[in-house]
């Protein structure tokens, strides 16, 4: 059976943005719907709706545009990958091809923070691209997958360690 070439969305950012959240590739719904975290049971527009005080079933753009209020830039560490269903250890690493982060750094220079949405985004970026990216002024944390698959924290426990995370970065928004 032949995997299909997943291949992933522009980021969403704009020029103020200070944090970065990234995850690894979208998945199959996300990939049909031409969005971000479009899995209904994925938390993740659940968190930054609790966190910066939107509905999270407002439209798409209508959450995009609470990110770049917030200054939260979001996208994927791989542009390109082969994988069967949406699971990361599905990804067959030999076919991975990361995004030009050195581009996005220098034209995002504000960025001070990333967060990584799981341990996949974590590993493939530590792998793939921060030996050819120069971000010394940015800090790095991983963050518990929002993805339902990722079951060992309940959403609470999720909610909580965003909640820290966003505090940590001190971005002068109340959550």
């Amino acid at each position: 059976m032949t995997k299909p070439l997943l291949l992933c969305f522009e980021p969403i950012a704009d020029s103020n943005a200070e944090l970065l959240i990234l995850g690894s590739m979208p998945g199959q719904e996300s990939l049909a719907a031409s969005q971000y975290y479009a899995n209904r049971r994925n938390a993740f527009w659940k968190i930054m709706a609790q966190l910066l005080g939107f509905d999270p079933d407002a439209a798409y753009e209508d959450r995009l545009h609470a990110l770049k209020t917030a200054r939260i830039a979001l996208w994927d560490v791989l542009q390109s990958c082969t994988r069967v269903g949406s699971l990361d250890a599905k990804i067959d690493s030999g076919s991975i091809t990361v995004n030009d982060f050195q581009s996005f750094f220098r034209t995002h220079d504000k960025i001070r923070a990333v967060f990584f949405n799981g341990a996949k985004a974590e590993s493939a970026y530590r792998q793939h691209v921060l030996p050819t990216v120069s971000t010394a002024a940015v800090s790095y944390m991983r963050l518990p997958s929002t993805s339902p698959a990722h079951a060992s924290l309940s959403y609470e426990q999720k909610l909580h360690v965003w909640r820290t995370a966003l505090n940590a970065v001190d971005r002068n928004k109340p959550v």
